[in-house]
């Protein structure tokens, strides 16, 4: 098993430097494989930008990976957007991980100019623009649906080739053979349930082998919203109300968390796991670095030991 951990984004009441530089490395020397984010860019709660929070993490760490889950890359230019990736991947010495989505139906595309009609095959052209993009051509050629690039240069490229390891979420039977037929990996979203997520590992299963694809080289993962406190039943009330803090009132969010003391947490974790987990990216949900940091430290002390 590999465990990560969620690195902290909200900035409420001024950005908590120290408080962040000293996660980062408490992170490193507790042995988490990397530092997770994601991307929020509309919506009520105050979370960094996921691709700029990273590459200040990459300046606070040497060997932690740093990922993104997920980039909603149809809201983003893709010549744009892989430029960012190249500079965080070369700022951490090719430390990145990257999670894509094309966005749901819900998504407000009009204020980013996408039309909902054809998002997916935005989202789809995208990446192949960015993949382009990153290749060892010098000068990248692209003729698409919504893209016209003739010969234009592209300098850097990406220290891990031949780009960052993508990460795909979803749940929709489709949007799994798109993972399985575009990825390099699967991680489960935290608003997803245990049982939901157990589904989704037999369709990519099926998929890789329908696909032909080698299962040892697709990772699967999941981010999984938690709290850890001696006191189950106010386990239940921070965990929920951390989570209301990243969704309001989203429905059916209230039953994907895992909390409770560290045995009811070992046993939710183990619960993921079963379904088919190979990472798990742990997500604290506390008001601050200071109520994450004590989590991570439970995490470390409590429940990985016994999760091993």
């Amino acid at each position: 098993m590999r465990y990560a951990i969620a690195i902290p984004q909200f900035d409420s009441d001024g950005f908590d430097a120290d408080g962040l530089r000293s996660y980062l490395a408490r992170a490193e020397y507790l042995g988490f494989e990397g530092g997770w984010v994601l991307e929020q860019i509309i919506g009520d709660a105050p979370l960094l930008a996921p691709l700029e929070l990273l590459a200040y993490a990459a300046a606070c760490t040497q060997r932690l990976r740093l990922g993104v889950a997920v980039l909603v890359t149809s809201l983003h230019d893709p010549l744009q957007l892989a430029s960012s990736v190249t500079a965080v991947d070369r700022l951490s010495h090719g430390r990145l991980d990257i999670g894509v989505a094309p966005g749901g139906g819900r998504r407000r595309f009009a204020a980013f100019g996408v039309e909902k009609d054809t998002y997916i095959s935005y989202f789809t052209e995208g990446l192949r623009l960015m993949k382009a993009a990153w290749s060892d051509e010098p000068r990248v050629t692209f003729h698409g649906r919504f893209r016209e690039v003739d010969d234009l240069p592209i300098q850097p490229k990406p220290v891990q080739r031949p780009h960052p390891p993508i990460w795909f979420g979803g749940s929709a039977p489709k949007a799994l053979a798109r993972a399985v037929r575009h990825g390099d990996a699967f991680l489960g979203a935290g608003s997803s349930t245990t049982a939901d997520f157990a589904n989704a590992v037999q369709v990519l299963h099926r998929e890789l082998a329908e696909q032909q694809k080698d299962p040892a080289h697709f990772t699967i993962g999941k981010r999984v919203y938690l709290m850890i406190d001696d006191d189950a039943d106010r386990a239940r009330e921070r965990v929920l109300a951390g989570l209301r803090r990243i969704y309001g009132k989203m429905a059916g969010i209230d039953a994907v968390p895992v909390s409770g003391t560290p045995a009811e947490v070992v046993r939710g974790l183990r619960e993921v796991i079963y379904a088919g987990a190979q990472m798990l990216l742990l997500n604290p949900v506390g008001e601050n670095v200071a109520e994450d940091r004590e989590q991570m430290e439970r995490l470390a002390a409590e429940v990985i030991p016994q999760l091993s």
